[in-house]
């Protein structure tokens, strides 16, 4: 239910105060917050940090929208919001007291001070819970707004965000690009954003946010090439004027991004949920390895660009292979069923029965680079652009295939298999083409990643893979071609740009997940037939 919390009692209140403080009393105790804390958002006041604090009563309040009356709600999330800070402060210093450091190692003495904000004895019962009484009714006032005014603030705070916690990106990108740091001092101070950087990041989210709802009233026509095209000058430009670790990031988002436009294809335009993807990824990384490594156990000594084909073509071989079987069942018999298959390829590559062709857990090695002409593309920018390429390839394929007599057949059997076998659409054809097609786009995928890394282990070829491939056309909206580079970049690309938080990166992985799912359930770039309501 998106709004549980109708018509407050004292029971909703209490139950809410409780589970809300107690939240943010765990993300202290932890060391969630002591990680995030040390990064300023708006230095010296705002912390990511405190700024994480803040969103657990913010969205308590939140969850008040559309209680009955604007009075009922608002009354209920300022009292939770009180009572939640009160449960906060009191659990923390009954921590202090107790010295419980043995059990949650992050809550030490200066942990808990600088989670009571400088504060400390009465002042801190007095003022924390009125703070939090007032945020929680913040996100509840927030929450009853227009659609619009809405979608603009979340879209000003992301921008914000984004600014402040990819300060090193955005500083070495525009530097390189003008010639000089000076304007870095307007925008950035002490480590993080000024007031006016501040206004700046949250002008351009809500500048796209204004974008976004342009393409939405127009029904997405045209948006999805025009994304595409900014998408690619973007590319384009962020890695040749940052350094070698924002291309080797980039590189592994295109890399995802081949995959997904893939797995759109099974997915997003067929509906079917393939939790073994991974297998065709695999499968081109070791066809392209045995096609092409210096080992003794390679079948050949091929170029590059003589293996790909064959890699992407052995790939398709094992969706055909693979699909005959399973694609004649449905729903999360199939799910089921593709996720088997997947592991029967990892078990495979990893046994001691194919160990003296596939190498076993020793992997293959000393997989050569590509070359153009005679020149070895030994650098990551010269990798990603060559996955650049090929994805701009892919997604003009994946293009043509959405809007082609077998596309509209495919989404047809999306939506109602037992209405597009009526109209005479065969089934198991049209889902055999798209689940070779996907596959084939997976061995690219496979084949360019053997040779960007050098050699192929088993352990790459993990469930997790075709989870993240998943997530990522979540996020970026099924369907969707620009969505598939949006749900790369912010799924892979951001924990790799964030590795200073350690594990806790990956919350960040969590809460988008969350947030979509609640606020954008179509995802953060819907396919244009969905933003015409087509389907």
């Amino acid at each position: 239910m998106p709004y549980p919390l109708i018509n407050p009692t004292l029971k909703t209140i209490g139950m809410a105060a409780a589970v809300s403080g107690l939240l943010a009393v765990y993300i202290v105790a932890v060391g969630i917050y002591p990680a995030f804390a040390a990064r300023q958002i708006l230095p010296p006041s705002l912390t990511l940090g405190y700024l994480m604090l803040a969103g657990v009563w913010f969205y308590t309040g939140w969850t008040y929208a559309r209680s009955g009356s604007w009075l009922n709600g608002g009354i209920g999330a300022g009292t939770t919001g009180v009572v939640s800070g009160a449960v906060y402060v009191s659990v923390l210093e009954l921590a202090k007291t107790e010295n419980i450091q043995g059990i949650f190692v992050s809550l030490s003495a200066p942990t808990i001070n600088s989670a009571f904000f400088g504060l400390s004895g009465v002042t801190a019962f007095i003022v924390i819970p009125l703070c939090t009484g007032v945020l929680s009714l913040a996100g509840f006032l927030i929450a009853n707004t227009p659609s619009r005014v809405r979608s603009c603030f979340l879209s000003a705070f992301v921008g914000i965000l984004l600014a402040a916690l990819l300060r090193d990106l955005w500083t070495a990108l525009f530097s390189n690009l003008t010639g000089t740091r000076r304007w870095a001092s307007w925008i950035y101070a002490a480590g993080g954003l000024t007031w006016i950087g501040a206004a700046v990041a949250a002008l351009a989210g809500v500048a796209f946010q204004f974008a976004r709802s342009r393409r939405m009233d127009n029904g997405g026509r045209g948006g999805d090439i025009g994304a595409v095209v900014v998408f690619v000058l973007i590319a384009i430009v962020i890695p040749y004027f940052t350094n070698a670790f924002v291309a080797q990031v980039m590189l592994l988002v295109g890399l995802y991004a081949l995959m997904g436009m893939g797995l759109n294809l099974e997915l997003g335009l067929a509906g079917l949920l393939d939790l073994g993807f991974v297998a065709f990824f695999a499968i081109g990384a070791y066809a392209m390895a045995l096609l092409s490594a210096d080992a003794p156990i390679a079948i050949a000594r091929l170029t590059f660009w003589e293996a790909l084909p064959i890699a992407t073509i052995c790939a398709a071989l094992g969706g055909f292979v693979f699909g005959l079987p399973v694609l004649r069942v449905r729903g999360d018999y199939l799910a089921l069923a593709t996720l088997g298959l997947g592991e029967i390829v990892r078990i495979l590559v990893v046994s001691d029965f194919m160990a003296s062709t596939l190498g076993g857990a020793q992997g293959i090695v000393a997989v050569p680079r590509p070359s153009l002409g005679d020149t070895p593309m030994t650098s990551q920018l010269s990798m990603y652009y060559l996955t650049l390429a090929l994805s701009a390839l892919v997604a003009i394929a994946g293009y043509r295939l959405r809007h082609s007599p077998i596309g509209r057949a495919w989404m047809a059997a999306r939506d109602d298999e037992d209405a597009a076998a009526t109209l005479g659409v065969d089934l198991v054809k049209s889902k055999l083409k798209a689940y070779v097609l996907g596959a084939a786009f997976a061995g690219i995928a496979g084949a360019l990643f053997a040779s960007t890394l050098g050699s192929v282990f088993p352990q790459s070829f993990k469930l997790d893979v075709s989870i993240n491939v998943l997530a990522l056309l979540v996020i970026g909206g099924l369907g969707s071609l620009p969505g598939v580079f949006v749900g790369s970049l912010i799924l892979i690309g951001m924990p790799e740009f964030l590795r200073e938080f350690g594990e806790f990166r990956y919350l960040f992985y969590g809460v988008l997940l969350i947030l979509v799912m609640r606020l954008r359930p179509s995802g953060l770039w819907p396919s244009s037939l969905k933003a015409r309501g087509e389907i």
